[in-house]
């Protein structure tokens, strides 16, 4: 889950990272009560889930009270890179001396915590990559060791920090680790991370991405999940408690288990055709499983036909028929679907599907035909 900008710095004041003062506001005249309040000059910030929102104009300096309202009247509403700006942010306008780039992430390949550091903030942390490597510092964090001040000065010194604000850099990342292990952060990223004129390190920018899987443990971050911005389909389906991702095809894809489901898009594809999801209905599914599971993929409308791959092992074929008996006679799906039992109770499963003489179903024996089946029905 990914933070605005706001509630990613409301998130760092709580951890002690020091933050410019702002005020968000969702309308113009808050906006303009916010600016007052900081004073001025102040920024007026679009607050939305994408990057390089100031080369969009989404980030305005304000002078006064008029500029306040102009620019948050340019900027409410605004489209960026296909986010709508529905938040501000209004910021005390900081004096830059310096700009540097810090992050901490999740290295799934290393499977540990990585600290980077860049003298070069304010710029595509990619293009400092590629334009000088050795701008950029990496450092993996051992798991269970703790990160502490002499290990993050040591990559500012690497970094070649200004020697007056290494100590102040190696605060903020270390304390930058501790957000990131107590709100379960895969990524924490400020770009600028800045000097100001008195020689102070402050986190201009807050970008922070919360792990999903941990978000039982964070209630109150849980609350921020913007769920108009969530696709339909998986919001259906984390309500129904099912595994579903969306894809760009049109062929609905249910199987039960993920290694069953992952070989299904691959037979599907090898067969010509684009898969619309994944979805794992699980082990030991039931018939309401496969209703709720049914009415996820029927409802994206890109999908044109429905391939159920079924093995069953502590799943139960004939429960899997009664589903979807149950589902078609609930929902009367106009696309095809194609059907694939084997495995535990297969031949009453089988039964039960010719016995109801459901229209549109069509059985096969093996998965390679059924897949074939169903991308030429599709």
């Amino acid at each position: 889950m990914d933070l605005l900008e706001y509630q990613g710095k409301q998130l760092f004041a709580g951890h002690g990272v020091r933050v410019p003062e702002g005020r968000h506001a969702a309308s113009v005249d808050d906006a303009v009560a916010a600016a007052e309040e900081i004073g001025y000059p102040c920024v007026v910030k679009a607050q939305v889930r994408i990057g390089k929102r100031g080369k969009a104009g989404g980030i305005k300096i304000a002078a006064d009270q008029a500029e306040a309202r102009e620019h948050a009247e340019a900027i409410l509403g605004m489209d960026i890179r296909g986010f709508t700006v529905h938040d501000l942010w209004i910021e005390g306008a900081s004096e830059i001396a310096a700009e540097y780039y810090a992050s901490i992430i999740l290295d799934r390949s290393a499977k540990k915590l990585l600290a980077m550091l860049s003298r070069m903030g304010g710029m595509d942390v990619e293009e400092v990559a590629e334009t000088d490597p050795d701008a950029l510092v990496r450092s993996h964090i051992e798991p269970g060791n703790g990160f502490d001040a002499d290990s993050a000065k040591a990559i500012a010194t690497r970094a070649e920090i200004d020697e007056d604000v290494q100590d102040g850099v190696a605060e903020m990342l270390v304390k930058l680790h501790q957000v990131a292990l107590a709100e379960d952060a895969t990524l924490i990223e400020i770009n600028p991370l800045i000097v100001t004129a008195e020689r102070e390190v402050i986190a201009l920018d807050a970008k922070v991405t919360i792990d999903n899987n941990a978000l039982f443990r964070h209630e109150e971050l849980a609350e921020l999940r913007d769920r108009s911005a969530e696709d339909p389909q998986e919001r259906m389906a984390k309500e129904k408690g099912l595994t579903y991702v969306k894809l760009d095809g049109n062929v609905g894809i249910l199987a039960n288990g993920a290694g069953l489901c992952m070989s299904t898009l691959d037979v599907v594809a090898q067969a010509g055709g684009d898969p619309a999801n994944f979805l794992d209905a699980g082990g030991g599914s039931k018939a309401e499983a496969i209703v709720d599971a049914l009415e996820v993929i029927t409802s994206d409308p890109k999908v044109t036909a429905v391939l159920f791959n079924i093995f069953g092992g502590i799943t139960r074929c004939d429960e899997i028929a009664n589903g979807i008996v149950e589902a078609s006679t609930q929902m009367n799906p106009d696309i095809p679907l194609v059907v694939r039992l084997d495995g535990t109770n297969s031949e009453e499963g089988l039964q039960i599907l010719a016995a109801a003489d459901l229209p549109n179903l069509h059985q096969e024996k093996t998965m390679l035909g059924a897949a074939e089946r169903v991308v030429e029905l599709a």
